[in-house]
């Protein structure tokens, strides 16, 4: 089994920034990809952003120049750097990991707020 730990949700300001952690351990032979998704109430789970194995990166156009995604060197941690929030941000926000051999994680959910 492999468990993702995230952090770093909370309530913001819009203009403001967060940081987002995701911690994954376990049964774990090798992680393809790391991301994040979102779900905003009443609105379908999307992609905020993803990064691959070999470092590349994939953003959702409403995120592009505000997000960051990134990966620690061990590569089981993935990090989501959140500038100039907006209140359409709003959301919470899930860890996704694709282990090698095992298949596709997500975890708990964390809330992210951005009053205006």
């Amino acid at each position: 089994q492999v468990q993702l730990v995230e952090s770093g949700g909370g309530l913001v300001q819009a203009g403001g920034s967060l940081r987002l952690s995701c911690a994954a351990s376990g049964s774990i032979f090798s992680i393809n990809a790391m991301g994040w998704y979102r779900q905003a109430p009443g609105k379908q789970r999307e992609l905020v952003a993803e990064i691959a194995s070999i470092g590349s990166t994939n953003y959702a156009d409403s995120v592009k120049g505000r997000f960051t995604i990134s990966r620690d060197n061990a590569g089981n941690t993935v990090y989501l750097q959140m500038n100039s929030l907006k209140p359409e941000d709003t959301a919470v926000y899930y860890c996704w990991v694709v282990v090698t051999r095992s298949g596709d994680y997500w975890g708990q959910g964390t809330q992210v707020t951005v009053s205006s």
